[in-house]
């Protein structure tokens, strides 16, 4: 892949400069000053949350839909970069008085004394600037998987998410449900231990499989529809000519708005063994095979090996995760049947196809083996003769006390505690964040965890802080 490596480093050094890794308070809002921060913000507990949205269409209608039902909130504000969109008008006709916008800047400084929370359902590529602009602004976020997209951005987030004292939740909703509490109970009781090797896989079709793999440049100019807000579309990314193929879903195929089928499914397979193995950051990332890489969007398959080490008493784990439709892994013997999640909600606005391997992943321990699938759904020891012999050990699981969305809101009341906030999530995110650099360089990528820097790659390191932002974005990356 010599050749798409070095097009991959002629653009990097072209288009981006590392962002500076110091910090200090952001010059874009008046933000809240630490010391009026003595612990978590919260709502009255007797009050309903009030709650704008940002990015009403696709994704984004379905959370706002999930998260009025709960009854605990009130829809205050209305916002996306195309109101007049097809696929933004229900949200539209459930709330027609509610104000809109288009640029969420001019939302907070029209509306901030009214808002408590806010959604970021907008593409990958804008998730930070939005979450860093509302908690500075002391605003509750729920944001859509993955919480960025370079690892510097999750970084920030982070820090933003303690220095401003706001409740956060990564929109990854399977954390509130069966699996989650079922790894919990199953690890305290000692059913889960002594992990060494996890397959994850997705190899259901993605938007990019039907796209030539050897272009040599971004698609050329289209007209740009009159009522797209394309300047606060692009946020932080430089510059690019609009095109059909960046908006409504497709930019998730391009390296420079989205992450690809792992950070679009891996906080959907891989969020309970991350968090309760206390895996952390990873030393070596390895992209064992990468189908038709090329330095624009996401290769039509690809392996990437995470390499996690000892934690306390717990054993080195390898995470190797698989995508593409020729790339379906091997299974265990007496794996059995594979099955659809049903709490999978939707893929690109339609319900996922079933296929020999469905997405979901196998952990392997060193006297059990487990087999799952996506979002919530439970876990299964096999073989099954195995899981008979087992059935009378495994402790009881209790029930969910709240769906991921009500867990949000109650959050923000100060009734519960989120489950997957930034602290949380955003490890997690940095993980696909690294898969991804790896992906695009096609190297193997040795990381330093306590430094968190790439010691093998100079190149690698400095894109771990992602491209130079556009002119007029820069103070996002301050704090």
């Amino acid at each position: 892949m010599k050749s798409e490596k070095d097009i991959s480093r002629r653009l990097f050094l072209k288009q981006a400069m590392a962002v500076s890794a110091v910090t200090v308070i952001p010059a874009f809002a008046t933000p809240l000053k630490a010391s009026t921060l003595p612990g978590m913000l919260h709502v009255s507990a007797n009050e309903k949350v009030n709650l704008a949205l940002v990015g009403i269409g696709n994704r984004g209608n379905e959370i706002a839909k999930e998260l009025y039902k709960t009854g605990l909130c009130n829809i205050v504000a209305l916002c996306d970069t195309d109101m007049e969109a097809a696929h933004t008008q229900e949200i539209i006709r459930m709330f027609p008085n509610v104000p809109r916008f288009r640029d969420f800047r001019r939302m907070f400084d029209a509306m901030a004394p009214q808002i408590d929370a806010i959604t970021a359902a907008v593409p990958d590529h804008s998730h930070f600037p939005v979450t860093m602009e509302a908690m500075a602004r002391g605003k509750h976020v729920y944001v859509e998987k993955p919480m960025a997209r370079t690892f510097n951005e999750v970084e920030l987030m982070m820090q933003g998410a303690e220095k401003y004292g706001v409740v956060t939740q990564m929109g990854n909703q399977g954390h509130s449900e069966g699996n989650y509490f079922q790894f919990k109970a199953w690890q305290e009781a000692g059913i889960i231990r002594d992990v060494t090797a996890v397959t994850a896989h997705m190899n259901n079709s993605r938007r990019w499989h039907e796209w030539d793999p050897k272009i040599t440049r971004f698609p050329a100019a289209e007209p740009l529809p009159p009522t797209l807000d394309w300047d606060t579309w692009l946020g932080v990314v430089g510059h690019h000519d609009y095109h059909h193929d960046f908006i409504n879903g497709q930019w998730r195929c391009w390296y420079d708005f989205g992450m690809g089928a792992l950070g679009d499914w891996g906080a959907h397979i891989l969020d309970t063994i991350h968090q309760f193995l206390d895996l952390g950051l990873p030393y070596e990332i390895n992209p064992t095979y990468l189908k038709d890489h090329n330095p624009f969007f996401y290769p039509m398959s690809s392996t990437i090996l995470f390499r996690f080490p000892e934690r306390g008493q717990m054993p080195p784990v390898d995470i190797t995760w698989y995508d593409g439709l020729d790339n379906i892994p091997p299974v265990p013997e007496g794996y059995g049947v594979s099955e659809i999640d049903p709490n999978i909600p939707s893929v690109a606005g339609g319900k996922i196809q079933p296929l020999k391997l469905n997405p979901g992943k196998e952990i392997y321990t060193k006297t059990l083996t487990f087999k799952g699938g996506s979002h919530g759904s439970t876990l299964s020891i096999i073989p099954g003769d195995r899981a008979r012999e087992m059935a009378p050990r495994l402790p009881e699981v209790p029930a969910s006390p709240s769906n991921h969305y009500a867990n949000f809101l109650l959050s923000c009341q100060g009734k519960e505690t989120p489950r997957s906030p930034f602290s949380i999530a955003g490890p997690l995110s940095q993980v696909f964040c690294l898969g991804v650099l790896s992906q695009l360089l096609g190297e193997k990528l040795l990381f330093d965890r306590a430094t968190k820097r790439i010691t093998n790659n100079a190149l690698a390191n400095q894109m771990l802080y992602g491209n130079l932002p556009r002119k007029g974005w820069e103070s996002y990356y301050k704090i």
